[in-house]
């Protein structure tokens, strides 16, 4: 932004107009299959082991206190390194790192997939997360290179925000169906086919975008200072679930993590090469669409863990009709990117798609705070899933457009990458939080009702019952539920007025008939 509040037009507008005389990739409809299915890989690896977690443990006898290491290592490593990865994509290529990233994922999955202890398991998938952090910034910044105008652009970044958005649930259906039919051992081993066959999509449509004759320079400094904070918050999040956010380790991360990253944003802006050039987040429209990405995972993070408790635990579904319960989320999440904000982009201003999407998703968790005990799929749950899902479709789709537009070639990768970190750090914030609230609400409830329980049956001369007993944990359990969500239900309105009053973008003037550009400063914010 300039001295008076306004923005270059270099720097806004979500989806710039068409120029004039370039000509567009012919290949870049299938660069974008390789993309997404190279996204949906990373996104979907985040859960689709959630379901197998228990058959998993059983196989390499995990203890209940280690189990968390299945998932943690990977957020952790991926949370971790995803400004490491998105400034080697810069430095190095995109192309190239894309490519190194799918390698090394496929073989982190096979030695996960075979892995007979839980050590060498919880090693692969943190190896998983660290390729990870290779692949997210260089497919979303090869996005942004490969699609640069018009509608195109639009439906591109469609197509990319429904991934983002339905990965999670993709993950949950594909864990239950491998997990009930093959083996838990698959939810690793099918990571191996796709990378591989991605891999050769890579080498024939992806353009190659080397910076050749520039030697590349890495900030160490930044990375150990950067990397280090990032770390540091993501697994004290994680550990915050089993030892609550009072406990010294906890605090001492978090408060670690702040400082690192405090020392971190000094030193970026005075590194001679910065791991993350301060323009990048300074701009209050990329700014603002970072903190939105981040608190709409928050809260969507809270209904993807609480229902697959809600349908697994209190109603006894099995993995795959687990899964498939969540197949409606999912359709609405790809219905909304794609054909509601990818036809309006172009046409209205990013925040009146946003605002709307926040205002939708946050009543579709509202609804879920009256979860009954009974079975409630029809009457509650399926319709919180669509309002949800299409109030994600209207968020992601133009947040990750307005947080890409206007970056420089060369920071695309690292401005790609923060992306990611903001909604990989709010999922490991989302699940730590919503889940201490729910836990706590639950055994406070359930703690003063049994209590209330057994003295009305001493009363009437009898014992409390296995069956009473069951119906107060169950209540309790969903009355947890119910805190927990309406939590994340506040968190997805304050995405949106994040979103309205920070992202003040316009949507670009489109050329006129006559083949001229848009004047300059059309796409200027108020």
């Amino acid at each position: 932004m300039d001295s008076t509040g306004s923005t270059s037009s270099s720097d806004t507008g979500p989806i710039p107009p068409s120029i004039p005389g370039t000509a567009p990739d012919p290949r870049r409809w299938w660069a974008l299959v390789v993309i997404a299915v190279a996204q949906l890989m990373v996104v979907l690896d985040a859960t689709i082991v959630n379901i197998a977690l228990p058959s998993a443990q059983r196989a390499l006898h995990m203890s209940d206190g280690n189990r968390q290491w299945v998932i943690t290592a990977y957020t952790l490593a991926f949370g971790g390194l995803l400004l490491l990865g998105g400034r080697i994509a810069d430095l190095a290529g995109r192309k190239r790192t894309f490519m190194t990233g799918l390698v090394g994922f496929a073989a982190a999955s096979a030695l996960g997939g075979a892995a007979h202890t839980s050590g060498l398991l919880f090693m692969a998938r943190a190896l998983q997360g660290a390729f990870a952090a290779l692949l997210a910034p260089s497919a979303l910044s090869l996005l942004t290179t490969t699609f640069t105008v018009g509608k195109e652009r639009a439906k591109a970044f469609g197509i990319y925000g429904a991934i983002a958005g339905g990965g999670a649930a993709i993950g949950l259906i594909a864990g239950g169906l491998l997990t009930e039919y093959l083996d838990w051992r698959w939810c690793l081993y099918v990571n191996v086919p796709i990378a591989l066959a991605t891999l050769l999509g890579a080498g024939a449509f992806l353009h190659d975008d080397r910076r050749r004759g520039e030697r590349p320079r890495l900030d160490i400094r930044g990375v150990v200072l950067g990397c280090g904070g990032l770390v540091s918050i993501v697994y004290a999040c994680s550990e915050a679930e089993p030892r609550g956010w009072s406990d010294p380790l906890v605090l001492g991360l978090l408060c670690g993590g702040v400082a690192l990253l405090g020392v971190f944003a000094w030193w970026q802006g005075r590194a001679p090469s910065p791991l993350l050039p301060l323009q990048i987040v300074r701009d209050r429209n990329r700014g603002g669409a970072f903190l939105m990405m981040g608190l709409a995972v928050i809260a969507m993070f809270g209904m993807f863990l609480f229902m697959t408790y809600y349908l697994q635990v209190i109603l006894g579904y099995s993995p795959v009709k687990t899964g498939l319960a969540f197949l409606p989320v999912t359709a609405a999440i790809v219905a909304g990117s794609t054909q509601i904000s990818a036809r309006l982009l172009n046409r209205v201003p990013p925040r009146a798609l946003m605002v709307p999407g926040a205002l939708l998703a946050a009543g579709g968790l509202f609804l879920l705070t009256f979860l009954p005990v009974e079975p409630a799929y029809v009457s509650h749950v399926l319709p919180a899933e669509l309002l949800v899902g299409l109030g994600l479709g209207l968020i992601f789709m133009p947040v990750m457009a307005t947080a890409t537009s206007g970056v420089a070639p060369h920071d695309a990768g690292v401005t790609s990458a923060t992306v990611n970190t903001a909604q990989q750090v709010g999922g490991s914030i989302g699940t730590a939080l919503l889940n201490t609230i729910a836990t706590s609400t639950s055994a406070g409830y359930i703690a003063a009702h049994l209590k209330t329980a057994a003295a009305d049956a001493a009363a009437a001369g009898g014992a409390l019952t296995p069956a009473v007993r069951d119906t107060v944990v169950k209540t309790g359990v969903v009355h947890g539920f119910h805190v927990a969500i309406g939590w994340g239900a506040g968190i997805m309105l304050l995405a949106g007025l994040a979103g309205g009053l920070l992202v003040t973008t316009r949507p670009p003037k489109q050329p006129s008939p006559l083949g001229d550009a848009a004047p300059a400063g059309a796409e200027h914010t108020t």
